[in-house]
């Protein structure tokens, strides 16, 4: 969102149509999350996508809630984040928001004792699912900066699958392994085209690794943990390959959002910094909040501070350059405007950094040029990215160009 379609937002509040569309899209994100209604029987009798919620709060006693679809429309759809960008924020929601929770409590040690769940987990087709509650399901949604939202929940008595979930190859196989280790069961399925999504659920509820491991994995811990086992596992790749020869330059523009890239020539280093506006999800303050974080040739030995969206950006990154077939040091820039204020999941930048990655690049020949194209890119000047920017400042200190 530009300063005066932001300027236009406050003097419409939703009531004038000044930016042109039919319904204020603020507006319908927030009836999206108000129209949410939790059913009042205690029994549902639905399609999963498939769907598996693990909890984290009590580990390692955990809340573990298998979801059906109430919401109407292609049950398939509402685990398929690969497939949201092209749809409306508001619809994405509307499909989250329709999934129904049944809430199961588990140990995370011992994921055997949830056997069925797990083969829903891993399917590729929607299954057919009976959930009996021991009360009718509470109206309530659950919004997470890590993982896609969800509506109602309660207290599960049984659930049962009435079909049969439809388990890819690929899955069965490293299912049944015992002695194969997570990690490279992650990659094993990722080489077989198993899309980042299901592996993700199948890490959750404890479906990989060595049988005395097997662990139930909380989702948002097991979302950020597969992307950064794929990126590190294509990054070694990547680290062989000859360097970028020229300067090339990205640019989205997506619901209230800018991504960017700059890929240079030079060895593999990486950057991902974040700019969020005043009133945006994680920004209730009054003056713009610019975070990043990065990495060297060798990698991370800790936990990036931006989370999940780090390693989404970098996974995504990752496989470009090996399409390419070129390593670079790679800075990724994202700001979030007025406007974007629900917490929808990493997802959201995953997917949107693979579409960045699929337009033509620009070309540029030098940083200096380069850089005058990203201070048209953005809202903020260019003396704010290279002030957060570690690797820029350390590109302008080698080309000896003037900062700012």
């Amino acid at each position: 969102m530009s300063s005066r379609a932001a300027h236009l937002c406050l003097l419409c509040r939703g009531s004038k149509g000044l930016c042109g569309k039919r319904i204020c899209p603020v507006f319908s994100l927030w009836r999206a999350v108000e129209g949410v209604q939790a059913p009042r029987a205690l029994r549902l009798e639905e399609p999963s996508p498939p769907s598996v919620f693990v909890g984290r709060v009590g580990y390692p006693r955990v809340r573990v809630a298998p979801a059906v679809a109430s919401a109407g429309g292609e049950a398939g759809l509402y685990e398929r984040p690969e497939e949201w960008l092209g749809l409306p924020l508001e619809e994405v929601l509307r499909m989250r928001l329709g999934l129904v929770r049944g809430v199961l409590q588990a140990d995370v040690r011992k994921p055997g004792a949830l056997e069925e769940i797990a083969l829903l987990a891993m399917s590729s087709k929607p299954v057919e699912v009976e959930v009996r509650f021991a009360r009718p399901p509470r109206t309530g949604v659950r919004l997470d900066p890590f993982t896609p939202p969800f509506g109602p929940a309660g207290e599960a008595e049984r659930v049962r699958l009435l079909g049969n979930p439809a388990v890819p190859k690929p899955l069965e196989r490293v299912y049944g392994d015992e002695g194969l280790r997570a990690e490279e069961a992650v990659v094993y399925l990722y080489e077989s085209g198993v899309p980042v999504s299901q592996i993700q659920r199948a890490f959750s509820v404890g479906a990989l690794g060595s049988s005395r491991l097997r662990r139930l994995v909380p989702t948002r811990w097991s979302i950020t943990a597969v992307d950064d086992i794929i990126s590190r596992y294509l990054l070694e790749r990547v680290k062989r390959l000859e360097h970028l020869d020229k300067y090339l330059f990205f640019e989205r523009k997506y619901a209230d959002n800018t991504f960017v890239a700059i890929l240079a020539p030079g060895p593999w280093s990486y950057e991902w910094i974040e700019a969020w506006f005043p009133h945006t999800t994680w920004n209730p303050g009054l003056t713009v909040e610019v975070e990043g974080d990065w990495e060297g040739f060798r990698g991370r030995t800790t936990y990036a501070s931006l989370g999940g969206c780090y390693y989404a950006a970098r996974l995504a990154t990752a496989e470009y350059l090996l399409r390419l077939g070129r390593q670079a040091t790679a800075v990724l820039i994202r700001e979030i405007y007025e406007g974007f204020f629900l917490p929808i999941g990493v997802w959201f930048v995953r997917e949107n950094v693979r579409q960045l990655f699929a337009a033509r690049p620009e070309q540029y020949d030098s940083l200096g040029e380069v850089l005058e194209r990203l201070s048209r890119a953005t809202r903020l000047p260019l003396s704010t990215w290279i002030s957060a920017s570690r690797l820029l400042r350390g590109m302008l200190k080698q080309e000896r160009l003037p900062v700012g």
